[in-house]
């Protein structure tokens, strides 16, 4: 990765080679999908959390694994099944007879990496224990507000909302992850190693962090300094117009969904090694952020086929 003069006063030479160690052993556990996982990345480094939608067996346990290996910060990891309550979550208050008072014990959330899996297998009650957690990085409960962890990242699994099993997530919790991805099947030579390579649980347990805590907060600090463009800001701003009024999209992309955009692409352009976004960082990065922020009208089609087509429809000044 080439990196600029500008970005070599944000990043230190330290910082950078770990990231770009981290990025090459996740590639390495997750054959052929480098942007994939650089999108992962992304969501990182914008303070934001990804969400990862496939069918079943593609890959996407793995990424989560992988990720959470080579980020050395504290990880749980949760199976969401149709009989988990929102208290086996965020956690509960119980009461001390010794103490003659409730004390608050914490849930699985309360880590820095939580894998969130298969999260539309529960039901929307207990998706909604998240809902606190990954806006505002806190939980409140029996009206008592507890900080989590920094950094609190999630990555969360779910299978298409057309398996059994299954119950979409609302609006509002899809609008809680700054990316959705999507791995896809893997092209031929990769799935060839992955089929004669060693299985990748083994593989994961053998990985060794790259990042630490340190590391993951002052790359996040350097996002903030990658410069957006007047010219660039209202090229965001016409793709958020263009969606409130492109057919078939009956709720367009917000205020809120610009920021996002905008924090994913500084990160984007950081990645790669630049201390400022182009609008191609916007581009590579624009389905990603808003296909699961619209909402299409019925038989509109895919929100990931409605989002390129808004892409499409708004020229680069």
């Amino acid at each position: 990765m080439a990196v600029s003069l500008s970005t070599a006063a944000m990043l230190t030479d330290g910082l950078r080679a770990s990231l770009d160690r981290a990025q090459t052993q996740v590639n390495a556990l997750v054959l052929g999908k480098p942007q994939e996982v650089r999108l992962a990345f992304v969501a990182l480094l914008a303070g934001g959390h990804v969400l990862i939608e496939d069918l079943p067996g593609l890959g996407k346990t793995t990424l989560a694994h992988a990720l959470a290996a080579t980020l050395g910060l504290d990880f749980q990891r949760v199976q969401f099944t149709s009989d988990l309550l929102p208290a086996d979550v965020v956690g509960v208050s119980v009461f001390d007879p010794q103490a003659r008072q409730f004390q608050f014990h914490s849930g699985p959330v309360f880590t820095q990496v939580l894998l969130a899996d298969e999260i539309n297998r529960a039901p929307p009650r207990t998706q909604s224990a998240l809902l606190e957690a990954m806006a505002e990085y806190q939980v409140t409960v029996d009206g008592t507000t507890h900080r989590l962890p920094e950094p609190f990242f999630v990555i969360a699994t779910q299978n298409p909302v057309d398996l059994s099993g299954t119950y979409p997530l609302p609006d509002s919790q899809l609008d809680r992850f700054l990316l959705r991805l999507s791995l896809g099947y893997p092209g031929e030579a990769a799935e060839r190693d992955l089929l004669a390579g060693t299985d990748r649980r083994d593989l994961i347990a053998r990985a060794t962090p790259q990042l630490g805590v340190e590391d993951v907060i002052a790359a996040r600090q350097a996002v903030q300094d990658v410069h957006a463009s007047e010219a660039l800001i209202a090229y965001v701003q016409a793709l958020l117009a263009r969606s409130r009024r492109h057919p078939g999209v009956r709720v367009g992309l917000s205020p809120r969904a610009g920021l996002a955009l905008l924090r994913a692409a500084r990160a984007y352009a950081l990645l790669l090694g630049r201390a400022h976004v182009l609008p191609e960082d916007v581009q590579a990065l624009f389905p990603a952020v808003a296909a699961h922020r619209l909402v299409a009208e019925v038989d509109a089609g895919k929100d990931a086929a409605l989002a390129k087509a808004i892409l499409h429809a708004v020229p680069v000044d």
